[in-house]
């Protein structure tokens, strides 16, 4: 027995993808920035309004997801909004009016790192609202999100789902790592073994808010370069937006010196330790 066991194991590691090479993910990830350019300048051109949300548990990839998104796009068309906890006056207003006003205008995309559903997830699970709000929230959410999309914004939401194993690796890996410590909050340190209750929550927001006009998307994101490059993919199949033309650029030529002269101007210069 314990040796079909070990076979059947075998099979499961051998079946799964092999790891996907560096210099293959930055190629492809190059191709896909090129039509996120094209995206971009589509939106310009046309006042298209896009609106991703990107959920999942602490360390599930989010972060690292954006970045690759728009690492060669502007800032003025893709927003990333990551709000900080609610004030007190916002924590008296209607749940979802602070998220409102970040939603796009025309000619925008903008990017949820965390969004409205910390009422499903995150405050559910430590305990920040109570059951009757939650319950409010996941009836509110799909008729909010109905009008959203009848607004005439595309509303793409993106779940990442990590394994147990590699959230514990990842944020291991955040203790000793002086570029990354800022990632382990003690929020993260509170709800880490609060795994279940986390998957419970899931699984109720799923099913209230998985709706035809704004379902949920999911991607496995144990590899988090094969999770980016699949997320990247399906959202531009997801956007039907067009190569905008565009004319041939020529540098002109530069103006004559007409006498000008480099001043003798005592620069304070940066230090050239590299």
């Amino acid at each position: 027995m314990k040796k079909k066991q070990k076979t059947e194991r075998k099979k499961e590691v051998s079946s799964s993808p092999e790891k996907l090479k560096g210099k293959d993910y930055l190629r492809e990830l190059e191709r896909l920035h090129v039509e996120l350019v094209k995206l971009q300048e589509w939106v310009k051109s046309t006042g298209a309004k896009i609106c991703i949300v990107f959920e999942g548990r602490d360390g599930a990839g989010k972060g690292g997801t954006i970045k690759a998104i728009t690492e060669r796009v502007s800032p003025r068309v893709f927003r990333v909004m990551a709000l900080p906890a609610p004030t007190e006056r916002e924590k008296s207003q209607m749940y979802i009016q602070r998220y409102i006003a970040h939603l796009p205008a025309a000619a925008e995309i903008a990017i949820f790192d965390r969004s409205w559903y910390n009422r499903a997830g995150v405050e559910r699970v430590m305990g920040f609202c109570t059951e009757g709000q939650v319950r409010w929230f996941l009836k509110a959410a799909p008729p909010v999100e109905k009008s959203i999309v009848d607004s005439g914004i595309n509303l793409l939401k993106y779940w990442l789902e990590v394994s147990p194993e590699e959230q514990t690796r990842r944020l291991e890996a955040r203790i000793d790592d002086g570029r990354k410590i800022w990632k382990l909050s003690p929020m993260d340190l509170k709800s880490y073994n609060r795994w279940y209750d986390y998957s419970r929550a899931r699984d109720d927001m799923f099913k209230a808010t998985d709706t035809a006009w704004a379902p949920w998307f999911v991607a496995h994101s144990d590899d988090k370069k094969r999770a980016r490059l699949n997320i990247i993919k399906h959202l531009l199949s997801s956007i039907p937006y067009k190569k905008v033309p565009r004319p041939k650029v020529k540098l002109p030529k530069r103006q004559k010196q007409g006498g000008y002269k480099e001043p003798n101007y005592p620069y304070k210069m940066v230090p050239e330790k590299y």
